[in-house]
């Protein structure tokens, strides 16, 4: 499981739906006791007897949101069929992902130069330059996705993007790809350069119930 800080104070952890059930019961060990569970409009809100709060954002995909916890672990659990559209440094990987498991996947990469000091006419060049690497490299992720996703969108519970913000906006600002772009989650993924093994890795990172905790 993953942490990491949280803007505003508390950490995020990210959670297997596998392992939900246990890191609650651990949640409430550590505690002092079950929690008081509401609904929120940013997810479920789990509230300690030491005041403690854990607030559980369902993961990419899953409809609507749930009143208790067993409906909550009911809606987890369930496998999904989830797009992937990971972008930066040029490189494009775009997957389906049936559950934990690959199913459909495509990497592509071309060469995008990275920043300079230089000034002038040289800047200028240089960035016009590096300008139309990017939007080569946004035009061959499009066709990408039009070719692996577009055919799946009526399947997909979600689509989910990772890396470079900018660059899978890029992508999905093809018109071509608008029903997809209606089925992008809001969670954005950080992963390094695409490659297939980053693809595996974000499979795992796209399913995860993403915990807010908060000390009192």
């Amino acid at each position: 499981m993953n942490s990491r800080p949280a803007a505003g104070g508390g950490r995020w952890v990210d959670v297997p739906p596998a392992r939900l059930a246990r890191w609650l019961d651990g949640f409430a060990q550590r505690h002092g006791g079950p929690p008081e569970v509401a609904a929120g409009p940013d997810g479920l809100r789990l509230t300690a007897p030491d005041g403690t709060l854990a607030v559980l954002h369902p993961p990419p995909g899953v409809p609507g949101p749930a009143d208790d916890l067993p409906a909550f672990l009911s809606a987890v659990a369930v496998p999904r069929r989830l797009g992937l559209l990971l972008a930066r440094k040029g490189a494009v990987a775009v997957g389906v992902a049936d559950g934990d498991r690959l199913v459909v996947s495509k990497v592509d990469s071309r060469y995008v130069q990275g920043r300079t000091a230089a000034g002038g006419w040289s800047q200028q060049r240089f960035a016009r330059r590096r300008d139309n690497q990017a939007k080569a490299a946004a035009a061959d992720g499009a066709e990408l996705a039009v070719r692996l996703l577009l055919p799946e969108a009526g399947r997909l519970a979600a689509v989910v993007t990772g890396g470079d913000r900018r660059a899978v906006e890029s992508i999905l600002a093809d018109r071509r790809l608008a029903a997809l772009a209606v089925l992008r989650a809001e969670r954005l993924l950080d992963v390094p350069e695409p490659r297939h093994t980053v693809l595996v890795d974000a499979i795992p990172a796209a399913r995860a119930v993403r915990v807010l905790l908060r000390d009192p």
